[in-house]
C-alpha cells in the first residue's frame, strides 16, 4: 500500500485525510480478527485458524485489486483486516506452542521475518508495477498479495496441530506423536507433555491417547482473570504484554513502513521511481536484520537485544527528526542532510527489526500460561493494531501540523519512554519453558536477568511484588 497510495491519490482524486485513513484504517479493522481469533482457535485448532485467516487474506486482495472506487477498495480492506488479525494472533502462538525451548526464539520470530519479506516484496512490486497504466499499476500491486495467501492456506494442511491444543482437547496420542517429532529428544518430548498435562489438570499417571478433560480452556473466565482478577504474576504479565505491544507501535514504525515515500520527498527525492528504489532499500534492510535477530534471540537473549534495539532507533529517531527539521527550515537544497535523513530511515528499521520487531510477537506469545494463551496473545494483536492504527491514521496530519521533523521528535520521545518501561518491567525468559514461564513474573527486581533481589541493610534479598506491599 506505501507504493500504492501514491497512484490512487491521483487515479481516485481523493485527499491525504483519505489516504491516511484508508492505510491506517486496516489495522482497527484487524481488532475484529483478533477479538475473534481466540476463541476461533480454542475451538477448532491453531492450525485450521491460520486456513482461515489466510482464507480471508485470498478475498481480501482480490477484493482490493479489482476495486472501482474508494468505497469499494476501502471494503476490501475491510476484509483483509480481519485477515490479519487473525493471523497476526495465531501465527506466533501457534508457533511457539510447537517449538522446543531451546528454538523457540529462532522459530517465533518466522513470523515477522516473512511479514519483513512481504513489505520488501510489496515494495519491489511496487516498483515493477509503477510502469503500467495509471488505472491497472495500483490494482496489480494490491491484488498479487492473493498468490502468498493461497501458498499459506494450502502449506500449512501439511503441518501438525498444536500439542497443547490437542492436549487441552484430550487427544494425548496425536500430542505425543507431534511433540516426540518437534523435540529435540525423546525424553524431551515426555518432559513437555508432563508440564502441559498438569497444565491442562490431567493426571500425569493417565497415558491414554484419549482423555476426558473437565480443565478445558475455551475462554470461559479467561478474561476475568487476565482482567478483573489477576494474580500478581497474571498482573505482570498483561502489564509487559500490552505494553511491549504499545511501544512498539508507538514508536512511528508504521509511519515510516507507510508513508517512506512522502519521507523521502519531505528530505529531497521528488522523482516516483526515485522514491519506490528509495522504500526498495528500506525493506531490503528491514529484511536483513530481521533475518540477523532470528539467530541471535536465543543465544542472546530477549532483554538485551530489546534494550539494544530500542536505544538504538532513540538515536536514530533524534538525529532523523534533526535533520528533516533542519531541510524544513533551509531554502536550499543541503545534500548531507538529504543523505542523513535517508541513512537514518535505514538506521531506525534496521534497529527496530534486530529486536523491538520480532521479539514483541516472540515475548508475548511465550509468556502467557497455557490456560490463558489464546486470548492473552488476542489481547496484544488488540493494542498492537490500535496503536498502529492510530499512528498511520494521524502521521500526514501531525506532519501538517507540527512538521515531520516534530512528528519523529516526538515518536523518539515515546521510544525513550518505552526503553525506560522493558528495562523496569520485562524479565528474561530465554531457555525457559512454556508452563515455567509464570514464575518469572510478579515481582519488580532490579537485577536485568530477573533472578536475583536486591540486598537491603541486614543483607537479606528484597523484592517488590505487583499488587502488595514491599516484602523483605
Amino acid at each position: 500500500m506505501s507504493g500504492a497510495a501514491l497512484y490512487i491519490k491521483r487515479d481516485l482524486k481523493v485527499s491525504d485525510v483519505q489516504i491516511e485513513i484508508l492505510l491506517g484504517i486496516i489495522n482497527l479493522y484487524s481488532l475484529i480478527g483478533s477479538c475473534l481469533a481466540g476463541r476461533t482457535s480454542d475451538w477448532i485448532g491453531r492450525r485450521y485458524t491460520i486456513v482461515f485467516a489466510g482464507a480471508i487474506f485470498f478475498v481480501g486482495a482480490l477484493l482490493m485489486g479489482f476495486s472501482p472506487n474508494y468505497s469499494f477498495l476501502m471494503f476490501g480492506r475491510f476484509v483483509a483486516g480481519i485477515g490479519i488479525g487473525y493471523a497476526l494472533m495465531i501465527a506466533p502462538v501457534y508457533t511457539a506452542e510447537v517449538s522446543p525451548a531451546s528454538s523457540r526464539g529462532f522459530l517465533t520470530s518466522f513470523p515477522e521475518v516473512f511479514i519483513n519479506g512481504g513489505i520488501l516484496l510489496g515494495y519491489i512490486s511496487n516498483y515493477g508495477f509503477s510502469k503500467l497504466t495509471l488505472k491497472v499499476g495500483w490494482r496489480m500491486m494490491l491484488g498479487v498479495g492473493a498468490i502468498p495467501s493461497v501458498v499459506l492456506t494450502v502449506g500449512v494442511l501439511a503441518m501438525r496441530e498444536s500439542p497443547r491444543w490437542l492436549v487441552m482437547r484430550g487427544r494425548l496420542g496425536e500430542a505425543r506423536k507431534v511433540l516426540n517429532k518437534t523435540s529435540d529428544s525423546r525424553e524431551e518430548a515426555q518432559l513437555r507433555l508432563a508440564e502441559i498435562k498438569q497444565a491442562a489438570g490431567i493426571p500425569e499417571s493417565c497415558n491414554d491417547d484419549v482423555v476426558q478433560v473437565t480443565k478445558r480452556s475455551t475462554g470461559e473466565g479467561v478474561w476475568k482473570e487476565l482482567f478483573l482478577y489477576p494474580t500478581p504474576p497474571i498482573r505482570h504479565i498483561v502489564i509487559a504484554a500490552l505494553g511491549i505491544h504499545f511501544f512498539q507501535q508507538a514508536s512511528g514504525v508504521d509511519a515510516v513502513v507507510l508513508y517512506s515515500p512522502r519521507i523521502f520527498e519531505k528530505a529531497g527525492i521528488k522523482d516516483d521511481t526515485h522514491k519506490l528504489l528509495a522504500t526498495v532499500a528500506v525493506g531490503f534492510v528491514k529484511t536483513v536484520f530481521i533475518l540477523a535477530a532470528t539467530f541471535t534471540l536465543d543465544r542472546v537473549g530477549r532483554r538485551p537485544l530489546l534494550l539494544s534495539s530500542v536505544g538504538g532507533m532513540v538515536l536514530s529517531l533524534l538525529t532523523l527528526a534533526i535533520s528533516l527539521t533542519i531541510i524544513g527550515h533551509s531554502e536550499r537544497k543541503l545534500m548531507w542532510a538529504v543523505a542523513l535523513s535517508i541513512a537514518m530511515v535505514l538506521a531506525y528499521v534496521a534497529t527496530f527489526s534486530i529486536g523491538a520487531g520480532p521479539i514483541t510477537w516472540v515475548y508475548s506469545s511465550e509468556i502467557f500460561p497455557l490456560r490463558l494463551r489464546a486470548q492473552g496473545a488476542a489481547a496484544g494483536v488488540v493494542v498492537n493494531r490500535t496503536t498502529s492504527g492510530v499512528v498511520s491514521m494521524t502521521f500526514l496530519s501531525l506532519s501538517e501540523a507540527i512538521t515531520i521533523g516534530g512528528a519523529f521528535f516526538l515518536y523518539c520521545g515515546i521510544a525513550t519512554l518505552g526503553w525506560i518501561f522493558f528495562y523496569t518491567l520485562l524479565p528474561e525468559t530465554r531457555g525457559k519453558t512454556l508452563e515455567d514461564m509464570e514464575g518469572s513474573f510478579g515481582t519488580f527486581r532490579s537485577k536485568s536477568n530477573a533472578t536475583k533481589g536486591v540486598e537491603n541493610g541486614n543483607g537479606q534479598v528484597a523484592q517488590v511484588q505487583l499488587g502488595t506491599n514491599v516484602q523483605t
